[in-house]
């Protein structure tokens, strides 16, 4: 007998019960199959939630397993016990007989910084563990990418880059650490020539390797120079006046083993360019710039702020400190190659990261010390206006229309020749990579609330005289970090010795026209500096309040007023005292509201 005589006839008796009952053929028929079709879905629903739920128990079980802490709690308990001049990255001040001393003076102003100090401190000193108390204990993935750490230099004084070094291979997972590139831009010091090559063979053989160019190459290209050394899984670049901090380095790593199109960059701390004291800069910002390309930050969101410890997304980097897949950095073209010296390679970098499927996080569990200059030693090169023809390529292949707010601000780009912009145009569609709206809507979408391309009106323009004195505020074209002054008040900027034309701008700061530095309060004390600091758009220390009905001039964190010593053409902050005529100032002209 057939099976579909077989199947038929073992239905005969269902169908007949059906058609009993129902008195309708197709009735019956469309209940069975409903029937049939309900188990199947049950089935089918029950395998697949078994399914599911072994499979999520299994990667639960996976992630457990491969979850590792990599502190060296042994190296921690060690340095605890370290003591010695500047260690724990506390400050260390000269003896007096060298504060003042010739050799000071001469290695000040060949470094920026004191590097008479460093020749003091050990060179594998300990540093103050600045973490966020949520990254003590934080686990890390397991199996996480070896890395090559590029230091590129150019005439570094040799005990701040040994030191560099040294935090790197202290504070590293050995199986972590692959090589270390120090990449020498044409240094001409003699010490860093056959004697380091010395250190470096009979201190780190096989770790620590040296690349040199065969010219002045400029910070871009050398970076570039150290990286096709490499044949690490990572990139990870570092300035060569850094000190690590306590396991900085799984932090950079996991979220690049996670998706190998992650950025990351560490918080970056404060190495003291006078005493060598290692302090926190502050608890993270995101990345931000103005619209003539001055870096700048925006404030945490909220989300960010509910977990400290977990790595946030940015916009761009600051640029000298950050992990990067080597194969994710060679498929957007490592640095563009037509950038001369420095400038802009972080706005082109960060871009390209956005715009072509990646992303860019800062991990605040990694930090990374770092000596900010007082001044910059290296002479200019002579080469014309590099930054500006920097600005223009990037801003001619990434930024599409809003270059335009670039070139508002400043007009002479448009003229610049930024080169053969061909390969890059290339690499933007070869990659298929967004437009810059996307990136200003979905990346930097709360730029334009601190940074609007289009800027408001100034609330007042004009000089500040002080009443007692008939005195003027003035600027002086001072350099960052330089402190303000009084001088006779003058019409407009004589033989750009006087600078008293100052703009009280929509986000209540006070700035020489012009120019992106703003009068800044760094320190709440009787009789604090005002000094010129980067416009950072970010309040704080910047914020003013000028009260009219006093002529006080407030500054709204410390909540003192600016005054005037008159003799010594100084001004500084001091308590708000209506009887203290000296507090008294008269700025410009309000605009009309």
């Amino acid at each position: 007998m057939s099976v579909v005589k077989i199947v038929a006839i073992s239905r005969l008796p269902l169908m007949r019960f059906c058609r009993r009952i129902f008195h309708r053929k197709r009735f019956a028929t469309l209940l069975l199959l409903s029937f049939s079709l309900a188990i199947v879905v049950h089935r089918s629903r029950f395998v697949r939630f078994s399914t599911e739920l072994t499979d999520r128990r299994r990667d639960e079980f996976k992630q457990k397993e491969e979850l590792k802490d990599w502190e060296d709690h042994g190296l921690v308990s060690r340095d605890a016990q370290r003591s010695g001049p500047g260690e724990h990255g506390q400050p260390y001040h000269l003896p007096d007989e060298l504060k003042n001393s010739e050799l000071k003076e001469r290695l000040y102003k060949k470094n920026g910084f004191s590097a008479l100090v460093s020749e003091f401190l050990a060179l594998n000193r300990s540093v103050k563990d600045v973490r966020h108390r949520l990254c003590l204990g934080q686990l890390y993935r397991a199996k996480l990418p070896r890395v090559a750490v590029i230091i590129p230099f150019h005439n570094e004084h040799l005990s701040v880059l040994l030191r560099t070094v040294y935090s790197i291979i202290n504070r590293s997972p050995p199986e972590l650490l692959q090589e270390i590139i120090l990449a020498d831009d044409f240094s001409d010091q003699v010490i860093l020539k056959a004697q380091l090559d010395e250190y470096v063979k009979s201190h780190w053989p096989g770790l620590v390797k040296i690349a040199r160019a065969t010219k002045r190459e400029g910070l871009i290209r050398t970076r570039l120079l150290g990286a096709k050394q490499s044949s690490s899984e990572v990139l990870v670049f570092l300035d060569s006046h850094s000190e690590c901090n306590y396991n900085w380095l799984p932090p950079l790593l996991d979220p690049i083993a996670q998706d190998y199109r992650t950025v990351v960059c560490p918080f970056v701390d404060v190495i003291d360019y006078e005493n060598f004291e290692y302090r926190i800069q502050d608890h993270g910002a995101r990345g931000s710039w103005d619209w003539e390309f001055y870096y700048k930050r925006l404030p945490l969101l909220p989300e960010d702020l509910k977990h400290p410890s977990k790595p946030f997304r940015s916009p761009v980097m600051a640029g000298g400190y950050f992990a990067i897949s080597a194969k994710w950095f060679w498929q957007l073209g490592g640095y563009d190659e037509g950038l001369d010296i420095w400038g802009g390679e972080q706005y082109e970098l960060s871009f390209k990261v956005w715009q072509c499927g990646g992303q860019l996080v800062d991990a605040p569990c990694s930090h990374v010390g770092h000596i900010y200059r007082k001044f910059s030693p290296i002479s200019n090169p002579g080469v014309g206006d590099y930054v500006g023809r920097n600005y223009k390529r990037v801003a001619e292949v990434w930024m599409d229309e809003y270059k335009e707010y670039l070139y508002m601000r400043r007009p002479h780009y448009r003229t610049l020749n930024p080169g053969d912009l061909t390969k890059q145009h290339q690499l933007r569609k070869s990659l298929n990579c967004k437009s810059f709206k996307w990136y200003m809507e979905n990346i930097a979408f709360d730029q334009p609330k601190k940074y609007p391309a289009i800027e408001p009106g100034n609330l007042i323009e004009g000089n500040i005289r002080n009443l007692v004195s008939g005195l003027c505020l003035d600027a002086h074209f001072k350099a960052e970090m330089e402190r303000v002054g009084l001088a006779p008040c003058v019409k407009g900027n004589i033989r750009k010795r006087n600078e008293q034309h100052f703009q009280y701008t929509a986000k209540k700061e006070i700035k020489p026209k012009g120019r992106s530095v703003c009068l800044d309060v760094p320190e709440s004390k009787f009789q604090a500096p005002v000094i010129l600091y980067g416009c950072h758009g970010m309040q704080g220390n910047q914020l003013w309040k000028y009260d009219r009905q006093n002529n006080h001039i407030v500054h709204a964190v410390t909540k003192m007023c600016l005054d005037a010593n008159a003799s010594q053409n100084s001004v500084f902050m001091s308590p708000c005292n209506q009887s203290l005529a000296s507090q008294a100032w008269i700025f410009g002209k309000l605009r009309p509201s």
